[in-house]
């Protein structure tokens, strides 16, 4: 552990991999010397490693080493709330970024300042947090602090019907983000459109079922029921994404109409069997989680539908327009 803490990462912090002499270094691309990696199994997931291991063991070194990565976390932090996939260390590339302990009067405009919710990025750094937080009996005021200022964010990102965006900056403005039911357009594009998904209600990636994963265990850990309320939100973002009759089952991501959309050129407009059974999972575990029957509602439908799709040689298929 104190070769991993003092040898490997920078300032806590860590990346995906390295080679045996350090010279080389990677996160989902290759990085310098000062970069660091959020997005799994990047830094949080580091990070809770060692955390587990002082659970398991009681020496405070590894709450120590602990502490040091989410406080690495805490200055990686953007003022939108969260995180970038991911972290600079370099002062002259901390300049591209918005970090919150580098622009505590709140002026920066112009620099990178993009929340992420894709891939876990985002709720992992939080879901870190969180747990050392409690480790630490809340007694650590910046980590208290950020994990609190991300969750204030992120229920101010979550859209009135229940879902989240890929990416944001900024609030949710409900005027552009009617709750409606998710419904078939009259036609939609053949080809990629290119257009900007990022704001778009997103499943893709897990980003739902890991939002509301993240909400409950804020839930857990400090007993607010607005964390609550935000994860059953979710839920009910899921009951309402449910596509009509023929195609009972969800998309990877819908437009603001709450119709399926493109995302990347790899993404179409579509039903999808892997974010379906996804969904799928979510209400199971929502209703575990509160007893609300609500979230059973949408599953027979469902999963009649999907036995009826699967390919000959079993399996589902990965988009039906």
């Amino acid at each position: 552990m104190r070769f991993f803490d003092e040898s490997v990462s920078i300032e806590g912090a860590y990346l995906w991999r390295y080679s045996a002499d350090l010279a080389h270094r990677e996160g989902e691309g290759e990085a310098s010397r000062t970069t660091a990696w959020v997005q799994p199994p990047g830094t949080p997931s580091v990070g809770m490693a060692i955390l587990d291991v002082y659970r398991w063991t009681g020496d405070s070194e590894y709450l120590d080493a602990a502490r040091r990565t989410a406080q690495a976390l805490v200055r990686g932090q953007l003022m939108s709330g969260g995180w970038d996939y991911r972290i600079e260390f370099d002062p002259k590339d901390r300049r591209r970024y918005a970090y919150r302990v580098d622009h505590p009067h709140g002026d920066a405009s112009g620099l990178r300042n993009t929340t992420t919710l894709d891939d876990d990025t985002t709720q992992s750094a939080l879901r870190f947090l969180m747990q050392v937080d409690q480790a630490l009996e809340f007694r650590d005021e910046a980590i208290h602090e950020a994990a609190r200022y991300a969750l204030d964010r992120l229920l101010a990102a979550q859209y009135p019907g229940g879902a989240w965006p890929q990416r944001f900056e900024a609030p949710s403005d409900p005027a552009k983000h009617p709750v409606v039911k998710a419904n078939y357009p009259a036609s939609w594009p053949r080809e990629y459109p290119g257009a900007d998904y990022r704001g778009y209600y997103t499943l893709n990636d897990n980003t739902l079922a890991d939002m509301i994963a993240t909400m409950f265990e804020a839930w857990d850990v400090y007993g607010d029921d607005r964390y609550r309320a935000a994860a059953e939100k979710g839920g009910d973002f899921l009951i309402l994404a449910q596509m009509p009759d023929p195609q009972p089952a969800w998309a990877q991501q819908y437009n603001a109409r709450m119709q399926p959309a493109w995302a990347r050129k790899f993404e179409p407009a579509s039903i999808t069997g892997g974010e379906s059974q996804g969904a799928l999972a979510i209400l199971l575990d929502l209703y575990r989680r509160t007893g609300e029957e609500r979230f059973l509602t949408p599953i027979p439908r469902a999963v009649a539908y999907l036995k009826d799709s699967q390919l000959p040689k079993g399996g589902s298929p990965a988009f039906t327009s």
